[in-house]
Parts: structure tokens; C-alpha cells; sequence
């Protein structure tokens, strides 16, 4: 499978969500979609990162943008991150590691000294004609959706 690239138009997908719902990016043409791609629900990185999101929500909506958290846990874990956490926004399951593999965020990590497969923490900016316009590899969650918020200005700005 062809993996994303800057500038070009992000390949169709669909997948399961939260709200018993399926997600394609056909559906969301016409707004601005931030991806982002995380280990594990209920992780404390993770936790926060959601909770940024969350907590910037608004501004993102009056940006015309819509976010979607991407793990490989299960819709089960997702609705009750979801709701625990409050997040007004969906979370995608891709247990088969599809959208994974499109985004290439599947990587060798170290645990606790152990090598393990699993998710790069990843953030992806989708323009409303589908194209990827950014994407934020290795994110620190500190300060990270004050940045991609910023970015969205800058592509709405662009996009006028």
C-alpha cells in the first residue's frame, strides 16, 4: 500500500468509530481534518494529548476543522476513553493497523528497555480538498495543539 505524502491527496479510508459510526474521508470533504495517531487509550500521554484536543475544541470547529484520534485499540476501549475523558470528538479503531500503515506511524519502540511495535505518537493535517498539508512526526504533547491549531490558521489563511 502507497504510503501518504506532503502536498498530495490523502488515499480514501474508512474506518469503525466511536458512536457506532463508520469515518471516511470522502465524508468529511470541505473541512479541514487534524488526524491524530496515539498509542494507547487511558495511557497518561495519551490522556493529555485527548484532553488538549478537547480543551481546544471550539477553536478548532470555528476553524472549519475537524479532529479524530487514531489507536489500534478496540471500539469497546475507545467509547470508554471517550466518554471518561469527555471528548467531543471521534476516535477511530484501526485494530488491523490499516490507516497505520497508510501513515506510516507503526514503529519499533523501546519499553522499558523491551523493543516493541507500536504507534509513533503523529499528528496529520488534511485540507478540505483532502490533501495532507502537514504532519507532526515524534510529538511531544506539551504545546503540541497550540501548534497545529496555529497551522490551521496558516491553511485557512492560504486557502482564502
Amino acid at each position: 500500500m502507497a504510503k501518504v505524502e506532503l502536498k498530495k491527496a490523502v488515499p480514501a479510508f474508512s474506518l469503525p468509530a466511536t458512536g457506532e459510526q463508520t469515518i471516511s474521508l470522502r465524508s468529511l470533504k470541505g473541512q479541514n481534518v487534524v488526524l491524530y495517531f496515539y498509542p494507547k487509550d487511558s495511557t497518561p500521554g495519551c490522556t493529555t494529548e485527548g484532553q488538549d484536543f478537547r480543551d481546544a475544541m471550539a477553536k478548532f470547529k470555528r476553524q472549519d476543522t475537524v479532529i479524530l484520534g487514531v489507536s489500534r485499540d478496540s471500539l469497546r476501549s475507545h467509547e470508554n476513553f471517550r466518554t471518561k475523558q469527555k471528548f467531543k470528538f471521534d476516535l477511530l479503531s484501526d485494530e488491523d493497523e490499516t490507516l497505520c500503515k497508510l501513515f506510516d506511524v507503526i514503529k519499533m519502540k523501546n519499553m522499558y528497555g523491551k523493543k516493541v511495535r507500536g504507534i509513533e505518537r503523529s499528528t496529520f493535517l488534511i485540507d478540505k480538498k483532502g490533501k495532507l498539508q502537514q504532519e507532526w512526526r515524534k510529538v511531544k504533547v506539551a504545546g503540541h495543539v497550540d501548534e497545529v491549531l496555529a497551522a490551521v490558521k496558516e491553511l485557512n489563511k492560504a486557502q482564502k
